[in-house]
Protein backbone atom coordinates (compact mmCIF):
# COMPACT_ATOMS: atom_id res chain seq x y z
CA UNK A 1 0.00 0.00 0.00
CA UNK A 2 1.33 3.26 -1.23
CA UNK A 3 0.25 6.32 1.54
CA UNK A 4 -0.18 9.50 0.45
CA UNK A 5 1.05 11.92 3.17
CA UNK A 6 -2.17 14.58 3.53
CA UNK A 7 -1.37 17.98 5.11
CA UNK A 8 -3.55 20.33 3.68
CA UNK A 9 -0.96 21.64 0.89
CA UNK A 10 -0.83 18.86 -1.79
CA UNK A 11 -2.46 18.29 -5.35
CA UNK A 12 -3.17 14.55 -3.91
CA UNK A 13 -6.38 13.50 -6.19
CA UNK A 14 -4.68 13.79 -9.35
CA UNK A 15 -1.34 12.22 -7.61
CA UNK A 16 -4.13 9.10 -5.99
CA UNK A 17 -5.45 8.51 -9.40
CA UNK A 18 -2.42 8.15 -11.41
CA UNK A 19 -0.85 5.78 -8.80
CA UNK A 20 -3.80 3.82 -9.13
CA UNK A 21 -3.93 4.18 -13.02
CA UNK A 22 -0.55 2.04 -12.35
CA UNK A 23 -2.06 -0.76 -10.00
CA UNK A 24 -1.39 0.62 -6.79
CA UNK A 25 -3.64 0.31 -3.82
CA UNK A 26 -3.22 3.78 -2.05
CA UNK A 27 -4.25 5.49 0.75
CA UNK A 28 -4.25 9.42 1.94
CA UNK A 29 -4.03 10.02 5.34
CA UNK A 30 -2.38 12.62 7.36
CA UNK A 31 -2.21 9.68 10.67
CA UNK A 32 1.65 9.18 11.89
CA UNK A 33 0.46 5.70 12.76
CA UNK A 34 -0.36 5.18 8.87
CA UNK A 35 2.48 5.78 8.00
CA UNK A 36 4.31 2.97 9.43
CA UNK A 37 2.11 0.94 8.20
CA UNK A 38 2.45 1.41 4.60
CA UNK A 39 5.28 0.13 1.87
CA UNK A 40 5.56 3.54 0.32
CA UNK A 41 5.39 6.74 0.51
CA UNK A 42 4.38 9.70 -1.23
CA UNK A 43 4.30 13.48 -0.66
CA UNK A 44 3.25 15.57 -2.89
CA UNK A 45 2.64 20.04 -2.56
CA UNK A 46 1.73 22.78 -3.75
CA UNK A 47 2.29 26.37 -2.32
CA UNK A 48 5.29 27.67 0.40
CA UNK A 49 7.73 25.92 2.06
CA UNK A 50 7.27 27.48 5.55
CA UNK A 51 3.68 27.22 5.37
CA UNK A 52 4.38 23.29 3.89
CA UNK A 53 6.92 22.68 7.04
CA UNK A 54 4.49 24.11 9.45
CA UNK A 55 1.49 22.40 8.36
CA UNK A 56 3.82 18.74 8.71
CA UNK A 57 4.95 20.37 12.06
CA UNK A 58 0.91 20.57 13.15
CA UNK A 59 0.21 17.43 12.08
CA UNK A 60 3.39 15.81 14.12
CA UNK A 61 4.51 14.18 10.64
CA UNK A 62 7.60 15.55 10.69
CA UNK A 63 9.53 12.55 12.74
CA UNK A 64 7.40 9.90 11.39
CA UNK A 65 8.44 10.62 7.86
CA UNK A 66 12.22 10.73 8.77
CA UNK A 67 11.68 7.84 10.68
CA UNK A 68 10.34 5.71 7.95
CA UNK A 69 13.29 6.67 5.69
CA UNK A 70 15.67 5.42 7.59
CA UNK A 71 14.41 2.10 8.11
CA UNK A 72 14.67 2.64 4.32
CA UNK A 73 10.90 2.80 2.93
CA UNK A 74 10.38 4.42 -0.44
CA UNK A 75 9.32 8.10 -0.18
CA UNK A 76 8.93 10.28 -3.20
CA UNK A 77 8.31 13.80 -3.45
CA UNK A 78 6.59 15.62 -6.07
CA UNK A 79 7.37 19.76 -6.40
CA UNK A 80 7.16 21.18 -3.34
CA UNK A 81 7.17 17.70 -1.52
CA UNK A 82 10.63 17.22 -3.33
CA UNK A 83 11.67 20.46 -1.70
CA UNK A 84 10.84 19.76 1.46
CA UNK A 85 13.36 16.67 2.00
CA UNK A 86 16.54 19.84 1.79
CA UNK A 87 18.02 21.44 4.74
CA UNK A 88 16.22 25.01 3.81
CA UNK A 89 14.73 26.93 1.14
CA UNK A 90 15.59 30.87 -0.18
CA UNK A 91 11.61 31.17 -0.20
CA UNK A 92 11.27 30.99 3.43
CA UNK A 93 14.52 32.09 5.19
CA UNK A 94 15.05 30.45 9.05
CA UNK A 95 12.43 27.43 8.21
CA UNK A 96 14.41 24.02 8.70
CA UNK A 97 13.46 21.31 6.10
CA UNK A 98 13.23 17.64 6.45
CA UNK A 99 17.09 17.30 5.54
CA UNK A 100 16.58 14.00 3.90
CA UNK A 101 19.04 15.84 1.25
CA UNK A 102 21.98 18.08 2.27
CA UNK A 103 21.57 21.09 0.16
CA UNK A 104 19.04 23.87 -0.39
CA UNK A 105 16.44 24.92 -2.45
CA UNK A 106 16.76 28.39 -4.83
CA UNK A 107 15.12 30.79 -6.58
CA UNK A 108 15.80 31.44 -10.02
CA UNK A 109 17.43 34.54 -10.62
CA UNK A 110 17.04 34.62 -14.45
CA UNK A 111 16.81 37.03 -17.75
CA UNK A 112 14.16 39.36 -17.72
CA UNK A 113 13.04 37.33 -21.26
CA UNK A 114 12.56 34.45 -19.32
CA UNK A 115 9.18 34.03 -16.88
CA UNK A 116 9.02 32.92 -13.46
CA UNK A 117 7.19 30.76 -12.57
CA UNK A 118 8.78 28.54 -14.81
CA UNK A 119 5.48 26.81 -15.89
CA UNK A 120 4.93 24.07 -18.85
CA UNK A 121 6.28 21.31 -20.68
CA UNK A 122 10.51 21.13 -20.68
CA UNK A 123 12.89 18.38 -20.91
CA UNK A 124 14.87 16.01 -18.61
CA UNK A 125 18.71 14.97 -19.64
CA UNK A 126 21.73 13.51 -18.21
CA UNK A 127 20.05 10.63 -16.95
CA UNK A 128 21.95 8.75 -13.62
CA UNK A 129 20.89 5.73 -15.56
CA UNK A 130 21.16 3.49 -12.52
CA UNK A 131 17.92 5.66 -11.09
CA UNK A 132 15.14 2.95 -10.79
CA UNK A 133 12.49 5.72 -11.65
CA UNK A 134 14.26 6.19 -14.86
CA UNK A 135 14.33 3.00 -16.17
CA UNK A 136 12.67 2.63 -19.71
CA UNK A 137 11.85 6.45 -19.75
CA UNK A 138 13.53 7.87 -23.20
CA UNK A 139 16.48 10.83 -22.58
CA UNK A 140 15.35 14.16 -23.35
CA UNK A 141 11.57 13.28 -22.51
CA UNK A 142 9.11 15.88 -21.97
CA UNK A 143 7.43 16.90 -18.61
CA UNK A 144 5.25 19.54 -17.07
CA UNK A 145 6.69 21.88 -14.33
CA UNK A 146 5.37 24.48 -12.25
CA UNK A 147 7.80 26.10 -9.52
CA UNK A 148 9.89 29.52 -8.77
CA UNK A 149 12.63 27.45 -7.12
CA UNK A 150 14.72 24.17 -7.78
CA UNK A 151 16.71 22.31 -5.63
CA UNK A 152 20.55 22.44 -5.45
CA UNK A 153 22.31 19.25 -3.94
CA UNK A 154 25.37 19.46 -1.98
CA UNK A 155 26.18 16.11 -3.67
CA UNK A 156 25.65 15.98 -7.20
CA UNK A 157 25.77 12.04 -7.07
CA UNK A 158 21.82 12.97 -5.74
CA UNK A 159 21.20 14.73 -8.82
CA UNK A 160 19.32 11.65 -11.55
CA UNK A 161 17.94 13.81 -14.03
CA UNK A 162 18.60 18.09 -15.08
CA UNK A 163 16.58 20.04 -17.08
CA UNK A 164 17.55 23.28 -18.70
CA UNK A 165 15.70 26.84 -17.89
CA UNK A 166 18.26 29.65 -18.00
CA UNK A 167 20.17 27.74 -16.11
CA UNK A 168 20.72 23.79 -15.74
CA UNK A 169 19.18 22.57 -12.60
CA UNK A 170 18.55 19.23 -11.20
CA UNK A 171 14.54 18.22 -11.91
CA UNK A 172 14.61 14.37 -10.53
CA UNK A 173 16.96 13.60 -7.04
CA UNK A 174 17.68 10.09 -6.17
CA UNK A 175 19.77 9.05 -3.00
CA UNK A 176 19.07 5.81 -1.78
CA UNK A 177 15.42 5.23 -1.23
CA UNK A 178 14.31 8.68 -1.37
CA UNK A 179 13.19 10.09 -4.99
CA UNK A 180 11.93 13.42 -5.96
CA UNK A 181 10.85 14.92 -8.92
CA UNK A 182 10.41 18.56 -9.32
CA UNK A 183 8.08 18.45 -12.36
CA UNK A 184 4.94 16.85 -11.84
CA UNK A 185 4.17 13.45 -13.09
CA UNK A 186 1.25 13.16 -12.60
CA UNK A 187 0.57 15.58 -14.87
CA UNK A 188 3.26 14.46 -17.68
CA UNK A 189 1.01 12.16 -19.53
CA UNK A 190 2.96 8.75 -20.47
CA UNK A 191 5.92 9.49 -19.19
CA UNK A 192 5.28 10.37 -16.05
CA UNK A 193 3.02 7.70 -15.66
CA UNK A 194 5.68 5.66 -16.68
CA UNK A 195 8.14 7.41 -13.72
CA UNK A 196 5.00 6.49 -11.43
CA UNK A 197 4.72 2.87 -12.39
CA UNK A 198 8.61 2.45 -11.77
CA UNK A 199 7.86 3.56 -8.40
CA UNK A 200 5.13 1.69 -8.05
CA UNK A 201 6.80 -1.62 -8.93
CA UNK A 202 9.86 -0.85 -6.64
Amino acid sequence: MILIIDYGMGNIHSVQKALQARGADTLVSDDPEELKKADKLVLPGVGAFGDAMQELNKRRLIAPIIEEVKKKKPLLGICLGMQLFFENSEESKGVKGLGLINGNVKKFNLAKDLKIPHIGWNQITGFDKKCPLLKGVPEGSSVYFCHSYYPAPKDKAASAAFTEYGIKFSSLVWQENVFGTQFHPEKSQKVGLGIIENFVKL
